[in-house]
């Protein structure tokens, strides 16, 4: 198993929205999801993650609610706006558009 990797610059938001089309989470469980659905080479630091969950909040990409979390313990639960699953659909078209082009130049002969 290789070892876990820092994220590109600017996949976090794109990541973090992706995980929220699953539903409302918190924290945590967002960082979870992130590890987990990449086999564990993607993981996200607190340090990373609540300034990007602020920040797509500030953008109106995503609402936050208080609730409880499945220890009962108080947790803030993030869930996408409509203006967040609009931006995701474009960031997803940017990083499939970036990704291939990273593939023609990995692939070269």
């Amino acid at each position: 198993m290789s070892k876990p990797t820092d994220l590109v610059q600017g996949t976090l938001n794109l990541l973090i929205l992706k995980t929220l089309t699953l539903g409302p989470q918190h924290g945590w469980s967002i960082a979870q999801l992130i590890k987990e659905r990449s086999e564990e080479v993607l993981l996200v630091q607190q340090g990373s993650l609540y300034p990007a969950l602020h920040k797509l909040e500030t953008l109106g990409f995503i609402e936050s609610e208080w609730g409880g979390s499945e220890n009962n313990r108080r947790a803030k639960f993030y869930s996408l706006t409509r203006k967040g699953k609009q931006y995701l659909k474009e960031e997803e078209a940017n990083w499939e558009r970036l990704s291939r082009a990273i593939g023609l130049i990995v692939k070269m002969a």
